[in-house]
């Protein structure tokens, strides 16, 4: 079953062809034999998992099943899960047991999921390969050379590797669809106060967004149903109705304008991944949608804008971990300033304190105008360029990333390098839109992704228009060769 899809479990399950626990026992078997090679899990919560299938297998013989009931997925490491460790794969929260669930947390236990754990992920969402988390990187299932991407690449890595069914994630700046792309499994980013942020651990909250992980965008529109809607403990929820994705998916693409933008197909864009997108393209040609071309002109602008609001909003969010309340606490600290320093010197890895630095610089006294506010103006230029964009199309469609999955540690000593990967997708956080990656094709033997990216609150149509290219193509399907760990 594990190479099926979320809707195909469902179906199975509700067909009585297979119960909840024998399932689950199937895929905790599964991470037993292959994570050890992936890293892809922080914590599995075997004990709660099988107890919730039972509970599941008695909603199906009372046939009070729903749509996700008895389905094992997993959860990134950044939701905040009742009783289980959240660590935000840092030594600054490895000991930290949550006391409460997250809103989309109890959002999918409501609808009936089993949780089998907390995935690995870069240390508190700061990077996009997954070798920045306490506990390890994460290995890429089609290549154990190369990264899952990140951050939330133990969630695409669980998905893939056929260790879960689906997995949420968080994307800030791409950290749901770069990993996405990078282990071929579709990865949607809704718009910014779809899903609840309440409980889920802020790195920028201007731009975190959860999402999911799933086979295929029908997986996808599932997750979403249950994941979305208005959350009087978020602050940022949006206070709007919940359309029936699913009942979206077939709708005819006929006369769909698909808008490419230029800067998308230009310098910086590996030729092999650029051909696997141009064939997508030509399918949905095929399916009656139009092609042209759109500009999103201060596309350059984005990483550098990025580098300056999320690091901002980190420093400040970040400044909660100071050894007192909770988490790391270094030892014998003589006085609170020696705790102060030594709890968050010994506690946050090399990327995090990057960051802090970099946005207590930009938020200090004489260089909040020059950097910070600057970054914010630009930030709505880059949102205009998209809005202008949708008044002549109806979804814009380019690479996710500009090459397939790099090697381990083949960027860790240059980070300027590593923050480009997130070229095509931070932008899409920065002006709050919705977003979905699906696979598109192999570059030597590892997965390439294909970006669509939807006006506010437009995920309906950003799943119909993936799943209409899942109907043709198999890419979504495909599934790496793993081998037991020894």
């Amino acid at each position: 079953m594990h190479t099926q899809t979320l809707a195909q479990i469902s179906a199975a399950l509700h067909a009585k062809k297979i119960s909840s626990e024998e399932l689950t026992r199937d895929y905790l078997t599964r991470i037993k034999s292959f994570d050890g090679s992936i890293n892809a899990y922080i914590t599995v919560t075997e004990e709660e998992a099988i107890a919730n299938a039972q509970r599941a297998d008695k909603l199906f013989a009372k046939g009070e099943a729903g749509a996700l009931t008895g389905v094992p997925i997993a959860h990134k490491d950044i939701f905040c899960t009742q009783g289980v460790r959240t660590s935000c794969a840092s030594k600054m929260l490895d000991n930290f047991i949550a006391p409460y669930n997250a809103t989309c947390v109890a959002k999918l236990a409501d609808a009936g999921v089993v949780s089998l754990g907390k995935t690995n992920m870069d240390e508190f969402a700061m990077g996009s390969s997954n070798e920045t988390s306490f506990y390890g990187a994460v290995k890429n299932p089609w290549a154990l050379e190369a990264v899952p991407g990140g951050s939330s690449g133990g969630s695409a890595a669980v998905v893939a590797a056929g260790l879960a069914a689906a997995a949420t994630g968080t994307d800030t700046g791409g950290s749901i669809r770069q990993p996405a792309a990078l282990t071929g499994v579709t990865g949607l980013k809704p718009t910014y106060g779809r899903v609840s942020r309440y409980g889920m651990i802020a790195f920028a909250s201007s731009l975190d967004q959860g999402g999911s992980l799933t086979r295929s965008a029908e997986d996808a529109a599932m997750m979403l149903q249950a994941m979305a809607g208005f959350d009087a403990k978020d602050s940022t929820s949006i206070d709007k109705p919940v359309p029936d994705y699913s009942a979206e998916l077939n709708h005819s693409l006929q006369g769909l304008r698909i808008g490419l933008p230029k800067e998308y197909f230009s310098e910086g864009l590996a030729a092999e991944v650029e051909q696997c997108v141009q064939d997508a393209i030509t399918h949905y040609r095929k399916l009656g949608a139009e092609v042209v071309e759109v500009s999103l002109p201060h596309t350059d602008l984005a990483i550098p804008v990025y580098y300056v609001i999320a690091p901002a909003e980190c420093s400040a969010n970040l400044s909660r971990f100071d050894g007192v309340r909770f988490g790391y606490r270094c030892k014998d600290p003589v006085d609170l300033e020696d705790l102060y320093k030594r709890s968050r010197g010994e506690g946050f890895g090399t990327e995090v304190k990057r960051r802090i630095m970099m946005g207590a610089y930009v938020l200090s006294a004489g260089y909040y105008d020059a950097y910070y506010l600057k970054a914010q103006r630009i930030r709505r230029l880059i949102r205009d360029d998209f809005l202008q964009a949708f008044k002549n199309v109806d979804v814009i469609l380019g690479p996710t990333t500009p090459t397939p999955a790099f090697n381990l540690a083949e960027k860790q000593k240059d980070p300027i390098t590593m923050y480009f990967s997130d070229i095509y997708t931070i932008a899409v956080n920065l002006a709050g839109l919705p977003a979905i990656s699906v696979p598109v094709g192999f570059v030597g033997g590892r997965p390439v992704g294909m970006q669509l990216i939807g006006g506010l609150f437009e995920e309906a149509r950003l799943l119909n228009v993936a799943h209409k290219f899942q109907m043709e193509t198999d890419w979504h399907l495909q599934t790496p060769i793993l081998k037991a760990d020894q």
